[in-house]
């Protein structure tokens, strides 16, 4: 395999770095039960994952007729960042991960930065990324736009081929893509262990697909002994 060096490695946050989607799930499900519509949890990871809060609610008025108002959402943010106190772990082995990573390193997320840096903060992971971190909010377009992935990229003083993306959603997949950078497909959220999602990312045809978040490192170091030797 032919690959350009790596000189940044973009993680998002939510089910990259942090176990968080089955949490955000279940509180936007009761936020949208509350003002009437009722989804299965397989529709909405479909309509939603990986996507920004700006998208979603877009999404909810073309698609649902749903309009849900400023009230509701600050109701969902609240709830959510009280489960995430209370309940969200890190993913699996990521902070191992960070620790051996010789690549710089940051994070571009859907998510809120205030919801972010809480994510990284009550994980233990803040420290690996400083000030690094990027949210949807910077941008004018959330993924599946590359615009988030291209701001990063800009904001760390990385070419967009000379990065390596890290997601577990198919709008993140498609942003990286867009972007002109690698990306690896992580599927050890706890969200992400049907193998049809395994499947939707593969179709995308990312650099890799992974589940173990271990693996990283010695992805990364392949995927540059390949460009030696080629």
């Amino acid at each position: 395999m032919n690959a350009t060096p790596i000189s940044l490695v973009i993680f998002d946050c939510d089910g990259v770095l942090v176990d968080s989607e089955p949490l955000a799930l279940r509180l936007l499900l009761q936020t949208l039960a509350e003002a009437g519509v009722e989804l299965a949890p397989e529709e909405a990871y479909e309509a939603f994952l990986g996507k920004s809060l700006a998208t979603v609610c877009g999404i909810l008025r073309r698609d649902y007729g749903v309009d849900v108002d400023a009230a509701a959402l600050e109701r969902m943010r609240a709830r959510l960042n009280a489960a995430i106190r209370e309940e969200l772990r890190p993913i699996p082995g990521i902070a191992d991960t960070l620790a051996k990573l010789s690549h710089r390193v940051c994070v571009a997320s859907s998510s809120q930065v205030e919801r972010i840096r809480l994510s990284l903060a009550v994980t233990g992971l803040e420290r690996f990324f400083g000030d690094d971190v990027f949210s949807a909010t910077m941008v004018a377009r959330g993924k599946p736009a590359p615009d988030l992935f291209l701001f990063a990229a800009q904001r760390m003083h990385a070419a967009p081929e000379h990065c390596m993306v890290v997601e577990d959603s198919p709008a993140g997949v498609t942003a990286a893509r867009e972007a002109g950078m690698q990306v690896l497909g992580f599927t050890g959220g706890s969200h992400a262990q049907a193998a049809t999602h395994r499947e939707k990312l593969r179709a995308l045809r990312p650099t890799g697909v992974f589940d173990d978040m271990a693996a990283l490192p010695g992805l990364l170091a392949g995927l540059e002994k390949d460009r030696k030797v080629s």
